[in-house]
């Protein structure tokens, strides 16, 4: 197939509304993790899980389906500045959010990482967090590559109930 038989204009326009409100927000929100942390109201904010001194979230504009964030509430861009207990919090929140994943999207594998500092790609580099971004066999697929886009197949409220639901079945007695 040459470049002019490749249907170009099928793939110009991709529907991804949850990226639109990201990008159209002015002033950026940078503070949208202090929020949560202090927010009730856990399902606007997309907050799965709280424990006591860490809570598990939703990445609102994600570049790949289920891409959660594991967020201490003090608000800290140093690893060096959290306390033992708030590590063992945010890493036992990462397998978490791991076994959450398995269980409602069938995640075959992972990505998890931490950004520290605005030149290590930090979206919000005075509030360290950890991503947890599942993958598949055969995810990456020609978008990345034709239009430096990805698809994501599900919507984030969508996916939101999904976690919830597989987390109330973790809880419950068996």
């Amino acid at each position: 197939m040459s470049m002019e038989e490749f249907p170009k204009k099928e793939l110009e326009t991709l529907w991804a509304p949850w990226r639109v409100e990201y990008f159209e927000e002015e002033p950026r929100d940078r503070d949208f993790l202090e929020v949560a942390a202090r927010a009730s109201n856990d399902a606007e904010h997309l907050v799965i899980t709280r424990r006591k001194n860490a809570f598990l979230m939703m990445n609102r504009y994600p570049y790949a389906v289920g891409h959660l964030m594991a967020v201490p509430y003090r608000k800290t861009a140093e690893l060096s500045a959290l306390g033992d207990s708030e590590i063992v919090e945010l890493w036992n929140l990462v397998a978490h959010a791991q076994t959450l994943l398995r269980a409602a999207t069938k995640a075959q594998g992972f990505n998890i990482g931490i950004n520290l500092g605005e030149c290590a790609g930090a979206g919000v580099p005075d509030h360290l967090h950890i991503h947890i971004v599942p993958r598949w066999s055969g995810d990456t697929n020609f978008m990345p590559i034709l239009a430096s886009t990805r698809v994501l197949s599900e919507g984030v409220r969508a996916l939101y109930d999904k976690l919830m639901e597989a987390q109330a079945k973790m809880a419950s007695p068996r």
